[in-house]
């Protein structure tokens, strides 16, 4: 038999006009609001279903105003949530007074990135038509599977579905859901760490060889020793304690990726193009081969998506009550967040295509801007795009790291029964962040395998959040809603293989290999 929570005591205002106050568990649930079963507009009975001003009227004053402060309670709790004290002592559960704001900062910092820059490389592969198609399909179905996952976190009344594992593990099974949900979700996260830390350190070289030119020291810091200096500036801000405690980083980091995405492509446009341009895609030998680079171009869109592997962890950072749902704030903040990412990738996409056409370098607008326009753009403009670029890298970097942080300290948490100390949570974050800085050195070609990465966590945005709200809200089979999702669902499976399959074909090729900031 479950343990029924504990329950606590509440003081009932004197007057009928006192705010209602909430339950506080250990770890800061707040119960979810309970989801109507059917589809019709019927209204669902509520625990105070019997409190009506008909059977309230002949009831002495004071009996009337302690059963309305008790109908007011229960509207506004709704049912107990289940305790896991152990949240409190997580960083993403630790603090639950995220808003709106919070949201859009968070999915801004997440969605949009260095990812963005390489979507003129996918257009030189498929060419004007299917480069706008392939994007425009790729956004709505992925703004669809947001909703989807927002719209699960409080699918089961009295349970809050704080990591996208959880979802998973409640939809598949906890042990296939673990199987299913964990590596791509980690693989994102450590993966995309990582990858920011090359990223970072190599347009740090950038901008102080920009800045200094031939006036610098003779001995200039490698690549590895500024991969170093990145890594060592994201363990001193990843020592903020919970994802609430980043919202400003995230919103540096969601400013700064709009400026620099929006300075990349006015700056290309606004130069001359080069003479021998050309709209066409790439002519490749054989059929084979450019059936496996369209694959790897459609992954690299793909990946540019990212960040759902997020969205559990955010809107669990809000509280949550009967009458005010989290999902409610969330998704107004994701809507706006979203409509931003969309004024972010679709002109880099388009206005990068324009200017370079299939000449874009495999590194992507950076590279193509500093090959072609680097005597022609103003060194102050350069240098502030690169900047920004180091200060977009550093914010997401926190926000991708923390699941990592959490699973860390969950795992201490659970052995020890006692929350992290200061000391504890500081070397779990210096060890992830030298072990991304070694294998970041170790396999360097991490960076440059974008379609790569697309296609292993396609899944995560694409798949399976069709076919978690299937299992979950158990629509009535052979409807729509009920084909619509199961479609969807197998439909990224199959492009998930298929992007996979292309990614690693363009490791082979050397041909095809993206080179991050390295022009041609």
């Amino acid at each position: 038999m479950e343990e029924r929570p504990e329950t606590e005591l509440i003081s009932i205002p004197a007057t009928p006009r006192a705010s209602t106050p909430e339950i506080l568990t250990p770890s800061g649930h707040r119960s979810p609001r309970r989801e109507a079963a059917g589809l019709g507009t019927a209204k669902s009975w509520t625990p105070t279903s019997f409190i009506s001003p008909r059977f309230l009227s002949p009831i002495g004053t004071p009996m009337k105003r302690v059963l309305i402060n008790m109908k007011g309670y229960l509207e506004e709790v709704g049912h107990l949530t289940k305790l896991n004290p152990q949240d409190a002592w997580l960083p993403i559960t630790e603090s639950r007074n995220g808003n709106a704001h919070y949201a859009a900062f968070h999915n801004l910092n997440a969605g949009v990135g260095f990812q963005a820059l390489l979507l003129p490389v996918a257009f030189s592969f498929l060419g004007w038509s299917w480069g706008i198609i392939s994007l425009i399909i790729a956004y709505i179905w992925q703004l669809y599977t947001l909703w989807i996952l927002v719209q699960l976190h409080e699918a089961v009344p009295g349970k809050r579905y704080n990591r996208y594992v959880e979802l998973a593990q409640a939809a598949f099974g906890e042990r296939l859901g673990v199987w299913l949900a964990l590596f791509p979700t980690v693989y994102l996260s450590a993966g995309t760490a990582t990858a920011l830390i090359l990223v970072g350190g190599e347009t740090m070289k950038l901008f102080f060889q920009i800045v200094c030119g031939p006036l610098c020291s003779s001995n200039p810091l490698t690549t590895v020793e500024w991969y170093l200096v990145f890594t060592s500036l994201c363990i001193v801000l990843s020592q903020l304690p919970n994802l609430n405690s980043i919202a400003g980083l995230s919103l540096v980091g969601a400013v700064t990726a709009i400026t620099y995405s929006t300075m990349v492509w006015v700056l290309s446009v606004s130069q001359s193009r080069p003479p021998t341009l050309s709209y066409e895609p790439l002519p490749l030998p054989t059929f084979s081969s450019s059936m496996f680079a369209v694959l790897n171009a459609l992954g690299i869109i793909a990946f540019a998506f990212r960040g759902h592997n997020l969205v559990m962890e955010i809107q669990a950072t809000m509280p949550s009550t009967f009458k005010k749902p989290a999902h409610v704030p969330m998704w107004r903040g994701a809507k706006v967040a979203y409509a931003l990412i969309a004024m972010c990738l679709f002109p880099v996409a388009i206005g990068g295509y324009w200017a370079y056409g299939n000449l874009t370098p495999s590194g992507g607008m950076l590279s193509a801007l500093y090959a072609f326009h680097i005597h022609d753009i103003p060194r102050g403009l350069l240098a502030m795009t690169f900047l920004l670029v180091v200060f977009n890298c550093l914010s997401s970097f926190q926000i991708y790291s923390m699941p990592v942080f959490d699973s860390f300290e969950a795992g201490y948490t659970s052995r020890t029964n006692r929350p992290c100390s200061i000391w504890v949570r500081s070397g779990f974050r210096v060890f992830f962040g030298f072990i991304s800085l070694l294998i970041g050195v170790a396999l360097p070609f991490l960076s440059s395998l974008a379609g790569l990465l697309g296609g292993l966590t396609l899944p995560v945005t694409f798949a399976y959040p069709c076919f978690m709200w299937v299992l979950i809200k158990k629509p009535t089979k052979y409807t729509f809603n009920w084909y619509f999702n199961w479609i969807l669902g197998w439909l990224g499976v199959a492009f998930s293989l298929a992007f996979s399959i292309g990614g690693i074909w363009s490791m082979v090729n050397s041909g095809m290999k993206l080179k991050f900031f390295k022009p041609n």
